[in-house]
């Protein structure tokens, strides 16, 4: 059961945050639409009818690829996102190797400056990686296949070379 009081408090305390899938209950709703520029949502978003029965336009969301079911939903949703003035942001759900390479491109394609949860692989090396990446990342095709960068997932993170 969601606490208002707890929610008031994070909202004070931490004014610029956004607060991703709050609980809408009755008791917070009042509280939550005082804030409603700062909400963001993740788990509840598959689709445009999805975005399209939120209880207000959001001013961000968090698009999550895999939740998604095909590549035709997946960009209907950037473009409905790029149309209705939308932000978007990527994060992963623990996708490793080539998965975590192809949420990268498409963040870098889509969504370069929003606050992406999808570090290089170099930021996980047990060795120094030298100069890391700064957001926002740029679109860095690989030679074969559909992912960012040069990162070869069949390595582990202890094997690849600065």
């Amino acid at each position: 059961e969601p606490e208002p009081e707890l929610y008031r408090r994070v909202f004070e305390a931490l004014p610029e945050a956004w607060i991703e899938d709050p609980a809408l209950t009755d008791d917070t709703a009042a509280l939550l639409d005082r804030h409603r520029h700062r909400i963001t949502w993740d788990v509840p978003i598959r689709s445009v009818g999805d975005i399209e029965a939120l209880p207000w336009p959001p001013r961000h969301l968090n698009l999550k690829p895999a939740r998604f079911g095909s590549v035709r939903r997946l960009f209907d949703t950037y473009d409905y996102c790029e149309a209705q003035g939308i932000g978007a942001y990527g994060g992963g759900m623990f996708e490793q190797g080539p998965g975590r390479g192809q949420l990268q491109y498409l963040a870098s394609l889509f969504h370069p400056g929003g606050p992406n949860d999808l570090a290089p692989v170099a930021y996980n090396l047990q060795r120094d990686a030298g100069e890391l990446p700064r957001s926002p990342l740029p679109p860095e095709p690989h030679d074969t296949g559909f992912r960012w960068g040069s990162y070869d997932g069949r390595r582990s993170i202890r094997e690849q070379a600065p």
